[in-house]
C-alpha cells in the first residue's frame, strides 16, 4: 500500500510542478506528500530539525503526547456535566457526552487553521507549515468546554493570522501560537472564557460550577483534595485538569527528545519556589497561605510547563538560558496568581511575557559563555 500510494504520487507531480496543469496546487500537494512521506527537501529558514526524522514527524510526536490529555478531557467533560445535574452515568455514556462537546471544537480548530495556512501557502508560493498540527490541538485543550464555536473560529483565525503568519510562519513567530488564541479570546470575550458557567457543559444554575483558581482567589475553600486536581476530577480547560495526564505526555516528550526537561523541570520548580515563599510572608490573600505544591497542579500550571513553555520556537534556546527562562515562569505565574486575583491563571501570560524576552535570555547567556571563554583563554 505505501509504495503503490508513493508511485501515484511520484505520477502526478509534474502535473502540480512548474508548467503542468495544476501548478498552482503546487503547495496543496506537496503538503499531502510530505504527509505521507518524508520530504526530499531540507529547511533554510525559520525551524530547523537536526535529526534524523523531519518537522512533520516531530509534531506528530507532540500530537500523540497531547493525546492522553486530550482523551481525559473528553471524559472529564461528560463526568463533570453528569455529576452537576445529580445523574449517574456509564463511562461510555460520559465519553459519548464529552465527545459531542470536544470533538466540533477540535474539527473547527484545525479546519480554520489549516485553511488560512493553506491560503497562505498558496498565496506565497512556499510549502505548507506544519507549525499547526500541534497548534490545533493546543487550542481546544486551553479552551473551556462551552466556548461557542465561531469564537474558537475567530481566535484560531488570530493566533495563526497574528500570532504566525505576520512573522513569516512555522520557527518566525515571536509568541505562542495557541497561547496567542487563548489570551485574544480572554480579553476580547471575558465572559465566555471566565466565571463559573463556562467550565461546564450545559450546568445547571444551582451547581456552582467554580475552578479551584475561581475558589482561591474569592478567599473560599478549594472545594477539592491535591488527589482531585492531580488526577484531573475537577472542573477547568478542556486538556488542563489532568497532571497526571500531562506527565505521561511529558514522558513522550522527553524519552524522544523533542520537550525540554530542563525548562519542564524549572518552571515546576521556580512556580514551587515562589509557591513556598508566599507561604512564609503569609498575608491575608489566600493564594499566600495555599500549600506551594497545590499551585502545581490547579488552572493550566503543569499544562503550560510541559506543552506551551516548551516551545521549540518561542523559548529560549542555550542550555542555561532554558533553565532561567523557566524558572521564572514558574515565579511569575505564582506571582501573579497572588498579587492579582482578579486574574488567577497567571500561566499563560507568565509563559507569553517570557517569550518576548527569550531572545535576550539568549543574548546575556550567549554573552557570558563568551566572557568565560575569554577568561579561560587568558589564564592560560
Amino acid at each position: 500500500m505505501k509504495q503503490f500510494l508513493k508511485e501515484k504520487l511520484e505520477i502526478a507531480r509534474p502535473l502540480f510542478e512548474k508548467g503542468g496543469k495544476f501548478e498552482k496546487l503546487h503547495s496543496v500537494y506537496d503538503g499531502f506528500a510530505t504527509f505521507l512521506f518524508v520530504p526530499g527537501h531540507t529547511t533554510h529558514t525559520g525551524a530547523h530539525i537536526r535529526d534524523g526524522i523531519d518537522l512533520k514527524r516531530t509534531m506528530f510526536t507532540v500530537v500523540i503526547s497531547l493525546v492522553p490529555a486530550l482523551l481525559f478531557g473528553i471524559w472529564n467533560v461528560g463526568y463533570q456535566h453528569f455529576l452537576a445535574i445529580g445523574e449517574k452515568a456509564a463511562f461510555i455514556d460520559q465519553f459519548l457526552y464529552g465527545s459531542l462537546a470536544v470533538l466540533p471544537i477540535l474539527v473547527v480548530s484545525y479546519a480554520v487553521g489549516l485553511g488560512i495556512e493553506f491560503a497562505f501557502a498558496q498565496f506565497r508560493g512556499h510549502a505548507i507549515n506544519e507549525g499547526f498540527l500541534v497548534s490545533g490541538i493546543l487550542i481546544p485543550l486551553i479552551l473551556p468546554p462551552t466556548t461557542p464555536l465561531w469564537m474558537v473560529a475567530v481566535g484560531t483565525a488570530f493566533a495563526v493570522i497574528i500570532g504566525k503568519e505576520v512573522f513569516g510562519g512555522t520557527g518566525m513567530n515571536l509568541l505562542n501560537p495557541a497561547l496567542t488564541a487563548r489570551v485574544f479570546l480572554f480579553f476580547a470575550y471575558p465572559a465566555a472564557l471566565s466565571g463559573d458557567i463556562v467550565w461546564i457543559a450545559d450546568k445547571p444554575d444551582a451547581y456552582s460550577g467554580a475552578t479551584m483558581l475561581a475558589n482561591a482567589a474569592a478567599g473560599a475553600p478549594l472545594g477539592y483534595s491535591f488527589l482531585d486536581a492531580f488526577l484531573g476530577i475537577i472542573p477547568g480547560s478542556i486538556g488542563e485538569t489532568s497532571t497526571l495526564m500531562i506527565l505521561i505526555g511529558a514522558i513522550i516528550l522527553f524519552a524522544t527528545g523533542i520537550g525540554s526537561w530542563k525548562i519542564m523541570v524549572s518552571v515546576f520548580a521556580g512556580g514551587w519556589f515562589m509557591g513556598l515563599l508566599m507561604n512564609l510572608l503569609a498575608g491575608d490573600n489566600s493564594f499566600m497561605a495555599m500549600p506551594a505544591h497545590y499551585h502545581l497542579v490547579i488552572g493550566g500550571f503543569a499544562f503550560g510547563a510541559v506543552f506551551m513553555a516548551t516551545d521549540p520556537v518561542s523559548a529560549a534556546q542555550t542550555e542555561r538560558g532554558k533553565i532561567l527562562y523557566g524558572v521564572l515562569i514558574g515565579v511569575l505565574t505564582v506571582m501573579i496568581r497572588v498579587w492579582n486575583p482578579a486574574y488567577p491563571e497567571g500561566m499563560m501570560m507568565a509563559i507569553l511575557l517570557m517569550n518576548v524576552f527569550a531572545p535576550l535570555i539568549d543574548y546575556f547567556t550567549i554573552e557570558a559563555n563568551k566572557k568565560r571563554r575569554l577568561s579561560r583563554a587568558k589564564n592560560i
